[in-house]
């Protein structure tokens, strides 16, 4: 699971196991808002099958009311920073105290590549082999919206971008990113529109290669840490086992700073990673007054929907089309699995589930935590740009055979699968409405994230996702072998 070192989740009775800790955790969200949830968790003895129920209970328990959503975000997140461990060189310590403890011995340094480009100042969106922009962008963004591909205020926060073009360079702002070389991240445009970003990733040479020559043809400026070692000087830093010398290095960078988080990994890694990248966060918010924070939500999860959802994905499922001929065929075979409702027709607000459970409770658990800290930034009066992001052929999910397969059929329940330079773009517009328009709060945090969301459809589809996906993998195997 781990070297044993850097961030790592608590040992328990000789092991270190993420069921127990991820039990753990949501408990504790839990425990002040719904104690009976609390005690289902508890008595929860197979996490890895059964993990879907309570986090769907951590979902509606914040429905009612807001304040009850944002204390299970602030509970949530206290137990990640008191149960998670970091590994020191006098031994464990809790995760909440290691930056207050540990001053980092040799500072990372900080080297800069400023592109020669002219900045583009028109915002434009790489589609299906074309840059669209003016009115050919606007038709583009009207007809996802009308085909209930995105909400309509996404549409809305992207015109507003297309009509304040200065706000693409960021000025006055200096984008941190972790996981600087992530698919879905803005460094690509923030880059081209000329803006300032500080970039964090693992020090591998081929990453960072392609990294600056990147920054070295932009138009932007690009900052990025330097460690001496033995070998030479080293571009990037590893959150897991650098993560004091990371945090003192972003708090040195100068302006105020948007703290965007695109870390990904596999399995464990990416829940420790959650969990590192949010002390970092917790820390900075502490420390910093001048600081943003931004995150993408990813489709693949749990979330309040509005009414107006509802009714489109009622409409569709009611809409006489091919599939509905075999919703009796495959509700016998699959005991009424297969093709069911998204919602019931009444539902207000409803509640769409389009976890795929073969991404596991470790990945889910990491984007709640993201989702934790966004909610608890916001009601301490942070300015945060979460947005769902839609459904993407990025490299993490093509080496998955069975999500390759079921984007590959998607379009088939009405949901559109986007291209990786297509929605980087799309979510980095999206980032910089956040950050320069005015604010316009919602009621509740759920409504927050369900605002702005580009779902690709999954919202809207008349079928519940999960109960579509066996027949938009199989749909999606003969479309490869076509």
């Amino acid at each position: 699971m781990s070297d044993g070192t850097g961030i790592l989740v608590p040992e328990v009775d000789g092991t270190r196991g993420t069921s127990v800790f991820g039990r753990a955790v949501v408990g504790d969200a839990l425990r002040g808002a719904d104690p009976v949830g609390a005690t289902a968790v508890a008595r929860e003895t197979n996490w890895r099958r059964g993990y879907l129920t309570h986090f769907h209970r951590l979902v509606e328990a914040g429905i009612p009311d807001a304040d009850t959503a944002v204390g299970m975000a602030r509970d949530g997140l206290v137990s990640v920073q008191r149960r998670m461990r970091a590994t020191t060189d006098d031994g464990e310590v809790a995760l909440v105290d290691l930056l207050g403890s540990v001053r980092p011995a040799l500072p990372l340094r900080s080297q800069t590549v400023e592109g020669g480009a002219e900045p583009e100042t028109e915002l434009t969106l790489p589609y299906d082999g074309r840059r669209l922009r003016g009115e050919e962008l606007r038709d583009r963004l009207h007809t996802w919206t009308a085909a209930g591909v995105l909400e309509p205020g996404a549409e809305q926060a992207v015109v507003k971008v297309m009509d304040h073009p200065e706000w693409l360079s960021m000025p006055g702002r200096t984008l941190v990113t972790l996981g600087a070389a992530s698919e879905m991240g803005p460094l690509h445009s923030i880059l081209r529109w000329g803006g300032h970003v500080a970039a964090l990733d693992l020090p591998r040479p081929e990453l960072w290669r392609e990294v600056l020559t990147l920054a070295s043809d932009s138009a932007g400026k690009l900052t990025y840490p330097v460690a001496d070692t033995a070998a030479g000087e080293v571009a990037g830093a590893d959150l897991l086992h650098d993560l004091p010398q990371v945090t003192d290095w972003i708090a040195r960078q100068p302006g105020h700073l948007v703290l965007g988080n695109y870390l990904y990994a596999d399995g464990a890694v990416n829940l420790r990673l959650a969990a590192a990248a949010d002390a970092l966060t917790s820390h900075l918010q502490r420390t910093r007054g001048d600081l943003s924070m931004a995150w993408l939500a990813t489709p693949t999860d749990i979330f309040v929907v509005p009414r107006e959802a509802v009714e489109a994905s009622t409409a569709a499922y009611e809409r006489r089309t091919p599939l509905r001929r075999l919703r009796p065929v495959g509700r016998a075979v699959s005991g009424g699995r297969l093709l069911q409702r998204n919602y019931a027709p009444d539902e207000d607000p409803g509640i769409n589930d389009s976890v795929v459970p073969q991404q596991g409770p470790n990945y889910l658990l990491a984007k709640r935590i993201h989702r934790w800290r966004a909610i608890a930034a916001r009601a301490e009066g942070v300015r945060v740009s979460m947005n769902v992001a839609p459904p993407t052929r990025t490299r993490s999910v093509l080496k998955n055979r069975l999500l390759a397969s079921a984007y590959a059929g998607s379009h088939r329940f009405g949901v559109t699968v986007f291209a990786p330079a297509t929605s980087a773009t799309l979510m980095a517009a999206l980032l910089v409405h956040d950050l320069y328009a005015d604010p316009a709060p919602q009621p509740s945090p759920w409504q927050e994230e369900a605002v702005r969301a580009v779902h690709g459809g999954l919202w809207r589809t008349g079928y519940d996702p999960r109960s579509a996906l066996g027949i938009a993998v199989v749909l999606g195997l003969g479309s490869g072998r076509g």
